[in-house]
């Protein structure tokens, strides 16, 4: 083991025992305050418990807490979460991450690869691998973070860990109706804003209730993007989202309860959070065109970009209850149709320039539209025992069939003349492979059919007064087919047929331990895994001779598995709660991505063995009557603990022991506060500030971009003037960074005014590095959003 390796399971061994060694004083103190502290209720279990009794660590961002800070996304949201990591690629295209379990960025070309954090709402499983989806935060009672591998009660994807949106379900007997107006202007960049309105009402006393939720959302832009001929147009990456939930709750008889569901959202984006640093067409290396420095906040572009995600959701849930057993059912319908057109004419211009076509057909703008849809049919039914016993028991049964396509197109207007002029009359006809259309020199069709059955189940003993057993297990089938279709110029012209399935046992194993009231102690091993595939043929076509023996040997990839070695504590009493975990994540077969280079393609494949390392730790105080503190953090510690080399004997893509795990930062950490006037202002009954602090230390992208020189890239394409020989360096690591945010807030009895600056000190982080075709047709990096002043202006009727 590495020096720096052991030193530091020695410091995380040393910083858990200590820390458990002083629980009971912790406790001791807890308990001489008074026992009146609001308790949070979850249901990570699967059952409703209070979240300083569920024997694992899990945080839960209640509606009051999505109000105060004024979170608008999942993003937003998670900043005082301890050891979730979310890489921002632009609404509805977020990537999550927990507790350093990353096999980096996944890029929209790879719909094979699938998630590693699952994402629920309520007991729908909404997870899809690319696109996690971007729900609205209005009206939901909380966000459940479930960290660690939840292979036992959720099933595939959620190996780092699961997400759960807990939305507000109608109530019976009781009208009430809120609203919400917002707006906002970002630093150098437009107006945004959104209206969001809520309804609850009986449809009678007692049996029938109806809820409703409808929103509409402008988003701000701020990169701005040049153009052919000196134009420039601002504040590309704007966007709108509209949406809702409609409900009702049936009290069909005394012990039965029918909730049906229909969730509908719409996101249309302009364009995306791109920062470029080289494009084939604006770079300082150009004589025969403008000599262009892309800056801050600022792309190149030949044709406007777009991102639009239309998902429709319809679940149902039915819920029996008895003397000794609780029933329950679900069903859920999920359609989602997600298109990503971006402007590929760098990516087809630097073909164009490699086949020796003409600066005519080098700049034709070209458009590569990625198309994803999904309809998905899952059904869970499950039984748990409820008489208070201390031997609880929890069986179930999941079941989902999903049906995902996904297509590329890439039309490039006039491209075909020069294909024939330069290959011959009829070429491009004849590599069409029967689905390229006209002037479209790719084109590709994969659809996917993948279907699970998995039978679970969980025993809870309390022993005595003070120890709590807990064993779980889930056995899993599954069953993938995909087929590959290319065709045009820069594709193979593939029509293959692969299929692939996997089964397995996981379980873990849970011990809590009670000190007092306010204190437990838990431990626990348990499994997590994540479905392999298949890698998409490489476009053979495009790849140099080194890219192509180096990648084209990855086919398969297998199911990723996790074990999870964790101790802990949580304290909870009037006034303040601590919680703590220590962990340590062996990885088996961990899936990597890797940029095939020239190839134009990403492709998957298995690492051996890899490991996680960290503790996190979440502490809320209220330091005096007025003033409310939390203090959350992790430090993580995520290698490879395997080599991996090509043909050659060289090193693949970084994957060296010891070299760390892409889109992981080591430390974050983050403070928030919020202190109450004791005499309000402007006649208000409360009046408070709040601030935030936040911290995320450096990130790479990928493995590949810790290797030494990894940030030196030449495009080795003459145009422009530019000879192709010009060196563009870049520093890989990505920085850490610090934001800042700050509120204030006016409470009346019915309505309330919120007032804040987010981003106080316009931080512009580099989120992610984005490489297209290697770094030889474009190098960028993704960024946050600036500066933003808002106000938002809440309104509650009863």
């Amino acid at each position: 083991m590495p020096i720096k390796q052991k030193h530091l399971n020695r410091t995380i061994l040393a910083t858990t025992i200590s820390t458990l060694l002083c629980a009971p004083l912790i406790a001791q103190e807890a308990n001489s305050e008074d026992d009146d502290f609001e308790r949070i209720m979850v249901t990570a279990t699967k059952r409703s418990t209070s979240i300083q009794d569920v024997p694992f660590s899990i945080n839960a961002q209640t509606q009051k807490d999505i109000e105060r800070s004024g979170a608008t996304s999942l993003e937003d949201l998670t900043r005082n979460v301890a050891g979730v990591s979310i890489q921002n690629l632009g609404p509805g295209q977020s990537q999550v991450a927990m507790r350093g379990v990353s096999a980096g960025q996944i890029v929209r070309d790879q719909p094979g690869v699938k998630e590693q954090v699952g994402v629920y709402l309520d007991e729908s499983v909404i997870s899809l691998s690319l696109f996690t989806p971007d729900l609205d935060l209005f009206d939901l009672a909380r966000v459940e973070a479930l960290r660690g591998p939840q292979g036992t009660l959720f099933g595939s994807g959620s190996i780092g860990g699961t997400l759960r949106y807990i939305t507000n379900q109608p109530e019976f007997g009781i009208f009430e109706a809120s609203v919400e107006a917002n707006v906002n202007t970002v630093t150098d960049g437009d107006t945004g804003g959104h209206l969001k309105a809520m309804v609850n009402a009986p449809l009678n006393d007692d049996t029938l209730a109806f809820r409703g939720v409808f929103y509409s959302t402008e988003y701000a832009g701020f990169i701005d993007a040049l153009g052919e001929n000196g134009a420039r147009y601002n504040d590309v990456n704007g966007g709108d989202r509209t949406g809702g939930r409609v409900a009702l709750a049936w009290q069909a008889t005394d012990n039965l309860k029918i909730t049906p569901r229909l969730v509908f959202q719409e996101i249309n984006m302009d364009g995306f959070n791109r920062q470029e640093v080289f494009n084939l067409f604006a770079n300082p290396y150009t004589s025969a065109r403008p000599a262009i420095q892309l800056g801050e906040r600022e792309q190149y572009l030949l044709l406007e970009e777009g991102f639009e995600d239309d998902t429709l959701i319809a679940d149902v849930t039915a819920e029996l209850t008895t003397d000794t057993v609780d029933y329950t059912l679900v069903y859920s319908y999920t359609d989602r149709d997600i298109l990503v057109s971006r402007d590929a004419s760098a990516l087809t211009g630097s073909v164009s320039v490699d086949l020796g076509f003409p600066d005519a057909a080098v700049l034709l703008p070209s458009n590569l539209q990625d198309r994803t849809t999904v309809e998905q049919d899952t059904l869970e039914i499950r039984a748990a025992s409820n008489t208070g016993d201390a031997l609880q028991w929890l069986v179930g049964m999941f079941y989902s069939d999903t049906q995902r396509k996904y297509s590329q197109r890439l039309p490039t207007p006039g491209y075909d003349a020069y294909v024939d002029a330069g290959f011959g009359a009829g070429t491009s006809a004849a590599v069409a492979n029967g689905i390229a259309p006209v002037d479209s020199p790719y084109s590709a069709d994969l659809p996917y059919d993948l279907e699970q059955l998995s039978v679970f189940g969980e025993l809870n003993y309390e022993v005595n007064d003070k120890l709590g057993l807990t064993f779980g297990t889930r056995w899993y089938d599954y069953e993938e087919t995909r087929r590959f279709l290319s065709g045009g110029l820069f594709a193979n012209g593939d029509d293959q047929t692969d299929s692939t399935e996997s089964d397995g046992i996981n379980s873990r194993i849970i011990a809590n331990y009670k000190l007092n009231e306010a204190t437990s102690v838990n431990a626990q091993i348990s499994q997590g895994f994540r479905l392999g595939g298949v890698n998409d043929p490489l476009n053979a076509t495009l790849c140099n001779p080194s890219d192509l023996e180096t990648f084209g040997s990855f086919q398969d990839y297998d199911d990723e598995k996790l074990v999870n070695y964790e101790v802990g504590f949580k304290t909870i009493e009037r006034g303040w709660t601590a919680n703590f975990a220590a962990f340590y994540n062996d990885i088996e077969d961990l899936q990597v991505t890797l940029d095939a280079g020239s190839c134009s393609s990403r492709i998957s494949f298995n690492v051996p063995e890899a490991h996680t390392t960290g503790v996190e730790f979440e502490i809320t105080k209220q330091a005096t009557d007025n003033l409310f503190v939390s203090f959350a953090g992790s430090y993580i510690q995520s290698e490879f603990d395997t080599t991996v080399v090509d043909s050659s004997g060289a090193v693949l893509g970084g994957v060296a022991e010891g070299n760390r795990l892409a889109s992981v930062p080591e430390g974050q950490f983050a403070i928030a506060t919020t202190y109450n006037l004791s005499e309000p202002v402007f006649e208000s009954d409360d009046t408070y500030f709040s601030a935030s602090w936040q911290y995320v230390g450096t990130r790479f992208t990928q493995p590949s971009d810790q290797v030494e020189g990894a940030g030196r890239f030449v495009s080795g394409l003459p145009f422009g003037g530019a000879r192709g020989t010009e060196e563009t360096n870049l520093d890989l690591e990505l920085g850490s960074y610090s934001i800042v945010n700050l509120s204030a807030g006016l409470v009346y009895e019915d309505w309330e005014m919120l007032f804040y600056i987010n981003n106080v000190l316009d931080e512009n982080a580099l989120l992610s590095f984005d490489r297209e075709r290697g770094g030889r047709a474009r190098l960028a990096f993704r960024t946050n959003q600036p500066r933003t002043f808002g106000v938002t202006f809440r309104m509650h009727f009863q």
